[in-house]
């Protein structure tokens, strides 16, 4: 029999794990202020025991109406970015802020405090620094957010039915579990917590019912929807108009509740119908291809530059990828008073993928084909969509060096975020990351929109990496900035001075990692495919005196379609580097040298898919890495151990079972029975029935005989994540015990897909290091 008890990991890993966390900071949307708002990394086991419900996919708190498993705020700071001042916002213990909410001028901030007994809502004036509490425990968060602004004065808010009664009692014994399908295809991926019975129905309909109301900032309330199932409210930017998304029956047992029948209707301020745009059937016949979407209106939204303009998206193809037609999309824009029909603003030869809208003449649009990795940005003319677009980008999703970045936005008129234009009004910025075969820099772009050339304004240098929060009117940047040795910080850079005035003082939240030397190294595939890892050294390390050591690779492989593109480097040396959760860099504490992400492409050119070849390439990519440690001196082969969490576990089990290479194994909440998952998973379109062989290939389970290094299997006992049940690691688990392997199976009760807790957390490391002491130092236990 093994420990049951939970275990803590050695020094210095828990002192670092109960230190306090650096803040997370947020500005508002006119950069008057910045919030710095403190919560722990990590929660309590009992966190995480609190009750809930899981139903249509999600789990809920039933006793605050709220998402289950939330980690809010504790502590709220704001400081004026014009002087400095920093004040302490106070508020009632115990502190649970969540849902936080600029206003539309950017002057008020709104947020919920969670009770015991439920969500309520408080508001406050950045400029007097004093909240006030708006309403009682009446919000109802369980499903989407629980209101939002309809103007500086008022908000939205979905509220409690207030005769709803007692939840629903489950029955003493259910009903046979019966479903049918009667000729149709609905394929659909392995979703979790999905509803199961007509209990779960009474249940989600229970919680997730809402009324709508008009709530202003002295708490008035005012009735607009009678009781409903609202997944979403959105006013209209000038306030005049609500969208409102409700779903109803049928319900599905196969889907979760995104994909069940929804009506989209826009409201007066009153409440009052003024246009049904669309009744959309339940989604439960959409091809797991990548590129699929639902039919009918998608991505209904308000255009953020007009006062009441909706705008969706439509399928050509009927959402499914697989029909060959010369358009997949089209754009529709329908205006207030939404009387006349709708307007086409475009179609895209690609499926859609976002927008950004800007003035009349100006929005931006990208489409995207996923099989090809086709990416395209185009310049429209909303107010005359007979005019040509303009082709400003086009390039594979896979070319991180030639990736132009996101555009900058700001407040229009109408408070909603719109793009950010030069003084002349003829060019917009972007931002982005700045990968390149010189390294990782960050950027800011100017882009003509005539032309769509670019001019580079600013670029970070070495040492840094300092990306661009934000542009302010005077040209000054917001940057975020930190290298090897300097933890992250905000600043304002004055452009063209290069004076750089701090906002932050953040510490280094870890100080015992202050040594450890990190490095990006460069290697090659037996076939020429470049490869890349961060390298890790423990703090103190002297190559001529300490020589090789004991080195854990931490992996995650990734699809491509070009090798070129797959051997881009888009890690930065620069960054500031500190363990946090249950990451595998804490071993460096005890001694280990760590391979993170040694990059593992897998390759399919043309019309070949890249798993066909998983394990080949996967294999080559392991030796590759190998060669170059053990080469450099900084590993030998007779103390190497792999591990990964997700796809990475199951690579992990993949590499023990197909080569000899390492002497351990750690595999965190993977999957590793393709058949299990047979309508598709990671990169992998095709279902079982059309790639048989190279399911059965790549999953583990089928090589179990073949795995003789120790294995140590860590899963979640509530994992939620599409794919990765944690029966995955309980089959792999009895079948390498049946086969005589040298096997450990943990499971952390309440843990989900990543885990969250404290105790988990601690107990995870703790097996990690015991692990690696064990089966690469050959430390034995007392």
């Amino acid at each position: 029999m093994s420990e049951q008890s939970w275990q803590t990991p050695p020094a210095p890993i828990h002192q670092i794990l109960t230190a306090p966390p650096t803040p997370t900071v947020s500005f508002s949307p006119t950069q008057q202020w910045f919030l710095e708002l403190e919560r722990p990394s990590l929660c309590s086991i009992v966190d995480l025991a609190a009750p809930e419900v899981a139903v249509a996919g999600f789990r809920l708190n039933p006793q605050t109406n709220s998402p289950a498993r939330s980690n809010p705020y504790r502590q709220l700071w704001i400081t004026e970015l014009a002087t400095g001042i920093k004040r302490g916002v106070p508020l009632p213990n115990p502190v649970q802020i969540s849902f936080l909410r600029w206003s539309p001028d950017g002057q008020k901030l709104a947020f919920t405090l969670t009770q015991s007994n439920g969500l309520e809502l408080w508001a406050m004036e950045l400029a007097a620094g004093k909240p006030w509490r708006v309403t009682e425990p009446i919000l109802n968060g369980t499903y989407g957010s629980p209101y939002c602004w309809q103007s500086n004065e008022a908000f939205l808010c979905k509220v409690i039915v207030p005769d709803r009664g007692d939840p629903p009692i489950a029955p003493q014994v259910q009903p046979p579990r019966i479903q049918e399908n009667l000729g149709r295809k609905t394929p659909s991926l392995t979703y979790t917590n999905l509803l199961s019975s007509p209990y779960d129905e009474t249940l989600f309909e229970y919680y997730v019912t809402s009324t709508l109301e008009q709530i202003n900032l002295a708490g008035q309330r005012t009735s607009l929807v009678a009781s409903a199932l609202i997944s979403s409210v959105v006013p209209s930017p000038d306030g005049q108009y609500i969208l409102l998304e409700t779903l109803h029956r049928p319900f599905s047992y196969q889907v979760p509740a995104s994909r069940f029948p929804k009506c989209i209707q826009i409201l007066d301020q009153r409440g009052s119908l003024i246009h049904q745009l669309a009744d959309l059937p339940l989604d439960d016949q959409r091809s797991t291809k990548f590129d699929a979407v639902r039919p009918g209106a998608r991505a209904i939204r308000w255009r953020s530059d007009l006062p009441a303009s909706l705008f969706w998206v439509e399928a050509l193809d009927g959402g499914d990828p697989t029909q060959a037609v010369p358009q997949r999309d089209r754009g529709l824009e329908l205006n207030a008073p939404f009387t006349e029909p709708p307007q086409e603003l475009w179609r895209s030869q690609y499926r859609f993928r976002r927008i950004r809208w800007g003035r009349d003449n100006v929005a931006l649009l990208w489409e995207r084909d996923y099989d090809t990795r086709q990416l395209r940005l185009w310049r429209i003319h909303p107010d005359q969509p007979q005019t040509p677009p303009t082709l400003l980008i086009d390039r594979s999703f896979e070319d991180r060096y030639r990736d132009p970045g996101m555009p900058l936005m700001t407040p229009g008129a109408y408070g909603c975020h719109v793009l950010r234009f030069s003084s002349d009004g003829q060019s917009i910025y972007f931002s982005g990351r700045g990968a390149s075969p010189q390294g990782v820099y960050p950027f800011l772009d100017r882009m003509e929109l005539v032309t769509g050339q670019t001019e580079r304004i600013w670029q970070c240098q070495a040492p840094y990496f300092e990306g661009v929060v934000d542009l302010l009117k005077d040209m000054t940047l917001i940057t975020r900035r930190q290298s090897k040795t300097e933890p992250p910080n905000y600043f304002k850079r004055s452009l063209g001075q290069d004076q750089l005035l701090p906002l932050t003082h953040y510490a280094d939240p870890a100080p015992q990692f202050a040594g450890v030397q990190k490095e990006v190294v460069r290697y090659q595939r037996a076939d020429g495919v470049a490869l890349s890892a961060k390298l890790y050294l423990p703090a103190g390390y002297d190559p001529q005196k300490d020589g090789a050591l004991p080195m854990l690779f931490w992996i995650y492989p990734e699809e491509f379609k070009n090798r070129e593109l797959a051997g881009q480097v888009t890690v930065t040396e620069n960054e500031f580097s500190r363990p946090r959760y249950a990451s595998v860099l804490f071993l460096l504490t005890q001694g280990y040298a760590i391979l993170d992400n040694p990059t593992l492409p897998i390759i399919g050119e043309e019309t070949i898919e890249p798993n066909d070849t998983y394990v080949e390439q996967l294999i080559a990519g392991a030796e590759a890495a190998v060669s170059y440690v053990v080469e450099r001196g900084v590993a030998d082969r007779d103390r190497l151990g792999i591990g990964g969490h997700s796809y990475g576990a199951f690579t992990t089990a993949n590499l023990l079972a197909h080569t000899s290479l390492f002497r351990l194994g750690i595999a965190r909440s993977g999957a590793y029975n393709r058949t299990l998952t047979p309508f598709g998973f990671q990169g992998e379109q095709r279902h079982f029935w059309e790639a048989s062989t190279t399911y059965m290939q790549m999953s583990p389970f089928t090589h179990a005989a073949t795995i003789t290094a120790p294995l140590l299997l860590i899963h979640g006992a509530s994992d939620s994540n599409v794919g990765t049940y944690p029966l995955q690691t309980e089959r792999l688990y009895e079948a390498l015990k049946g086969l005589g392997a040298t096997v450990r199976w943990v499971e952390l009760p309440l843990e989900d897909h990543s885990y969250r807790s404290q105790e988990s957390v601690g107990h995870v490391l703790w097996e990690m290091v015991r692990w690696c002491d064990r089966y690469l130092k050959g430390l034995q236990e007392h």
